[in-house]
């Protein structure tokens, strides 16, 4: 690739591009890039939302450049106040570094490991804070500048409090950079002003600063608000292939578009051209294959043709074996098709429960045959057994 052509493939799908030009240049230096995307383990699971930084990151590795995957176990139990409109619980170590376990093993899915480098933020933090550099940058940055933030603004306005914890998150962030002499760092368009910290801090500090890229915050399923496990219209890096394509197949075709150019690296004008229908399976076992395989993608397909298609069972249904009379709703939700049992009592009032395809409309004692298949919404399906 020419340089040119590198950076519209590096800068595909992104928001801001701090800045060009310093990307043009370090390109044109020759040299291998050192690319930072920071994650802090607040839980245990990574979805498609967390996966748009992710093959940014891998876009890098592919023109030769490292990445390094900051794990933030330091800055976890401060809590990133980026886009939120309230504190951020602090987490204790032990289930940071629980949450950390699985993240290296879910970013591998995306990620080169051979051309990847694991950091713990605290390696260089807690020497940071415990000495006297923490108040030699606090002299760097004005309170002006950290009041300026969106997210600051809107709480303030609202009378939601602000710890001085939060305060200071962006400084740590920003001596993560200092720290690694990072020549790139991503995040999502919420993380703007942190990423210009950390340029501004290595400016300080006789580096030459970092570019900083953003990417959206993906849209969940529901084509509404961002993805998010607490919103339920999030597409987990470790759901079931059928399950995985499932979600896929659910989401509207002007999202689909979205979908394409932050997850994949299909050509764009070629996707248009096909029917939204087999656009949309395409991308789910693209999906669906980067993080399970071919052979279970293909499966995933199938099973989701003989299911939507041609209105048959799957075959792979897990066996439930509740007590004879117990609430619908109770079953549904302790075999984990509804978040709750209320919600599990508003897909049964919205007809989306059936057993053996007749549809229950009111929740109540559950009477059933060993065989009989309970369906809850359009993915989950459930051989009944005494």
């Amino acid at each position: 690739m020419t340089i040119q052509e590198q950076i519209s493939f590096l800068t595909r799908g992104c928001v801001d591009i701090v800045n060009v030009e310093g990307l043009q240049k370090k390109l044109e230096s020759g040299k291998k890039l050192k690319v930072k995307l920071g994650c802090d383990p607040t839980s245990a699971d990574l979805h498609l939302g967390h996966s748009v930084a992710l093959s940014l990151l891998r876009r890098f590795q592919d023109l030769g450049h490292t990445a390094v995957l900051v794990i933030g176990d330091f800055t976890a139990a401060v809590g990133d106040p980026s886009g939120r409109d309230s504190t951020r619980p602090v987490l204790g170590r032990e289930q940071i570094l629980e949450n950390a376990k699985t993240y290296t093993d879910q970013a591998f899915k995306v990620l080169d490991p051979n051309k990847t480098e694991i950091r713990f933020n605290s390696e260089w933090l807690d020497p940071f804070v415990s000495g006297k550099e923490l108040l030699q940058t606090l002299q760097k940055v004005t309170v002006a500048q950290v009041l300026e933030r969106d997210d600051f603004k809107k709480r303030m306005a609202a009378g939601s409090p602000i710890s001085m914890l939060e305060v200071l998150y962006s400084l740590f962030q920003g001596q993560d950079s200092v720290a690694l002499k990072a020549d790139v760092e991503l995040g999502g368009t919420d993380q703007i002003f942190n990423l210009l910290v950390g340029r501004q801090l290595q400016k300080q500090n006789g580096q030459e600063p970092q570019v900083a890229i953003t990417v959206p915050l993906l849209v969940g399923t529901d084509g509404v608000k961002k993805m998010s496990k607490s919103y339920g219209n999030y597409v987990g890096l470790n759901d079931a292939p059928n399950d995985m394509f499932g979600k896929l197949m659910s989401v509207s075709d002007e999202l689909m578009l979205s979908y394409y150019e932050l997850l994949t690296s299909q050509d764009l004008a070629t996707v248009k051209t096909l029917h939204p229908m087999e656009a949309k399976k395409q991308l789910a076992g693209l999906l669906t294959e980067r993080f399970h395989g071919k052979a279970a993608a293909l499966a995933a397909r199938e099973n989701f043709e003989k299911v939507f298609s041609k209105k048959e069972n799957p075959d792979d249904m897990p066996l439930l074996k509740p007590a004879q009379g117990a609430m619908l709703s109770a079953v549904l939700f302790e075999a984990g098709a509804a978040q709750s049992k209320n919600k599990a009592r508003a897909l049964i009032e919205q007809g989306a429960v059936r057993i053996n395809g007749e549809k229950i409309l009111q929740d109540g004692p559950l009477s059933f045959q060993d065989g009989d298949v309970l369906q809850a919404g359009k993915r989950a399906f459930f051989k009944l057994s005494h």
